[in-house]
């Protein structure tokens, strides 16, 4: 049984067009409570940052003129150590509670991701990559979680601690030295505009370079024993450290432009304290600014450091986000390959017919299938047999509804497979395609994958008919024996019989079995065969082989070629009608004659 996948409406059209920032907003508006306790803890935070330079500056201006003595110098020294502790609370406080906050996004951007994913078909990732796919649910998850996060924070802090500490230079100490200490910060804004056009365009290219190295990877791994057995390591090697470089470089000149927001603010920084110094000492030479003032409006000019800092770290988060949205918005706005809009929940046991079926893959010009017609009872068997590229898999994947087909029409019990959802599909379907997939897990999970509550008999006696029950005892572990990432462990026949036994365990009313014993030998493929026949009862059930062995007793039997059905019948008939199911059953026989000498 195929697991059921979830059902996904198609996007609607705003949401094709929603930029980062409405996601962002979005979200914000869902978990309100969250930003806004974390600013208004922010907020305390900032008038306690501002009244400590004001606060300075009156110890400064008391010690000067003799008025602080011992006792009221502790008391004011302090409320400033109250104030550093209550500042220091607080930053861990809001941080818990924005960051648990922002996460949630993450969270919720890869729950959508599997969905959106799990709900495609297979035109979908023959244009896809996988490794891409992975680092879109990592990498680029993780950069627009850390723009609803960091950013939001890092902006909301740095622009209220900037209005309030400008405030402060301006309406606590002197709105002329203030005037003068601000005049370089238009030249660092714009430093700040072109620096972040460059950060968007090296994050963008640093996080597809990721994207490639994560993909040649995963290729790699697959494929390790391969590569070995043909003696391709260097080359792989090779290619390997090429992509780590690219990556590395776009990494590195993404951050090279991010590092450059701290010389703008630093040279900015430095000319302000220069002008400050310059005017606030002259002012203080005439006597129109104390030196307390001048050392609060100093403190303050310092403070303006974290504002500063923050708009670059802003903007380079937002750019980041920006530039991983653009890679995962295409995702998670794709339509399903098969749009699930079937009402019925539940398919009853009938017979399956197919009516002048036609189909062409995407992008191909020849037909894969044309005019193909037959009809399958419940509880009986069809075979169907062919050269290779014959259109037998394609036939399966539109059973399956992998693909619509372009002409004719499919129906199950009396109806059409679109008025069945796909859950309903899927649970009555039990496919065993040409190569197995497991999962790293023991042999036992693996069996019952369809079934997690079934019994450790109910899986030993599925193993049974799937010729599995032996192989598995003579293990260490028995059904314990855990596979390994996609059944390693197991040799390829070995790997298609505890697929076979998954599908048998799932008793759903169609068996589809694509090919599926072709990595084992005759004698097994006789018992599986024959195990198939007494534990079928009224399953229908469909063989595509290349061995005729494997349907030479179906109840009918179709014979494909060029996508077309050229002969049909049972065995005994196809032999007589002498056609290329005759002349192939001889030749297998011949070759099995030669094989037992």
């Amino acid at each position: 049984m195929l697991p059921a996948p979830p059902r996904i409406r198609a996007p609607s059209r705003n949401a094709s067009r929603m930029s980062l920032y409405r996601l962002i907003a979005g979200f914000i508006a869902r978990h309100w409570t969250a930003y806004a306790s974390s600013a208004a803890m922010l907020a305390a935070i900032a008038l306690l940052i501002v009244w400590v330079p004001r606060q300075v500056g009156h110890l400064v201006d008391g010690l000067v003129a003799g008025q602080l003595g011992g006792a009221a110098l502790a008391a004011q020294l302090g409320l400033l150590v109250g104030a550093g502790v209550v500042i220091y609370l607080l930053r861990v406080a809001w941080r818990l509670k924005l960051f648990a906050a922002a996460y949630r996004l993450g969270v919720e951007l890869r729950v959508q991701l599997y969905r959106r994913l799990t709900a495609q078909g297979p035109q979908f990732f023959q244009r896809s990559r996988t490794g891409d796919l992975m680092a879109r649910a990592t990498n680029d998850v993780d950069a627009v979680e850390m723009t609803a996060g960091e950013a939001f924070l890092a902006g909301f802090d740095g622009t209220l601690t900037l209005v309030v500490v400008v405030g402060m230079m301006t309406l606590g100490v002197d709105w002329r030295l203030a005037a003068v200490a601000l005049l370089p910060f238009p030249l660092m804004a714009l430093a700040f505009f072109f620096i972040s056009r460059r950060v968007h365009e090296g994050w963008r290219a640093s996080l597809t370079r990721f994207s490639d190295l994560n993909d040649h990877v995963q290729e790699t791994l697959a494929g390790v024993r391969t590569l070995r057995a043909l003696g391709l390591q260097r080359q792989v090697e090779g290619e390997f450290a090429q992509r780590v470089e690219r990556a590395a470089a776009a990494s590195f000149d993404a951050q090279r432009w991010e590092a450059a927001y701290e010389p703008a603010v630093g040279l900015t920084l430095v000319a302000a304290n220069l002008l400050t110094l310059a005017v606030g000492g002259a002012l203080v030479w005439q006597g129109e600014l104390t030196i307390g003032q001048l050392t609060s409006f100093t403190i303050y000019l310092g403070q303006l450091i974290w504002p500063m800092f923050a708009a670059g770290w802003v903007l380079s988060l937002i750019e980041r986000g920006k530039a991983a949205w653009t890679r995962l918005q295409p995702v998670l706005d794709e339509p399903p390959s098969i749009a699930d809009t079937g009402t019925v929940a539940m398919i009853e046991s009938g017979a399956i017919r197919v009516d002048a079926l036609g189909f062409t893959y995407p992008g191909q010009s020849a037909p894969a299938l044309s005019e193909v017609a037959f009809e399958l009872p419940a509880g009986q068997t069809l075979g169907v047999v062919g050269p290779t590229g014959s259109g037998k898999s394609t036939l399966i994947h539109l059973l399956l509804r992998h693909y619509e087909p372009a002409q004719g029409v499919i129906r199950w019990s009396g109806r059409p497979l679109p008025d069945y959802t796909l859950a309903a599909l899927y649970g009555a379907v039990s496919w065993v395609p040409q190569e197995a997939v497991l999962f790293s897990a023991s042999i036992a999970d693996n069996i019952a994958l369809a079934r997690p509550d079934a019994m450790r008999a109910q899986i030993e006696q599925a193993a049974r008919l799937a010729a599995l029950h032996e192989d598995i005892e003579r293990l260490p572990a028995g059904y314990d024996t855990r596979v390994g990432e996609r059944g390693v462990t197991l040799s390829g026949g070995q790997r298609q019989r505890v697929a076979i036994a998954r599908a048998l365990l799932a008793e759903a009313p169609l068996l589809l079995l694509d090919d599926a014993l072709s990595a084992v030998d005759t004698g097994t493929e006789t018992a599986i065969l024959q195990h198939l026949r007494e534990a079928r009862r009224d399953r229908a059930a469909i063989v595509v082989s290349h061995r005729l062995s494997a349907v030479a007793d179906a109840d009918s039997i179709v014979v494909l070629k060029a996508g077309r059905i050229v002969e049909r019948g049972t065995h005994e008939q196809l032999l007589v009608a002498d056609g290329w199911y005759a002349a192939q059953w001889r030749y297998q026989q011949l070759e099995a004659s030669f094989d037992a000498d």
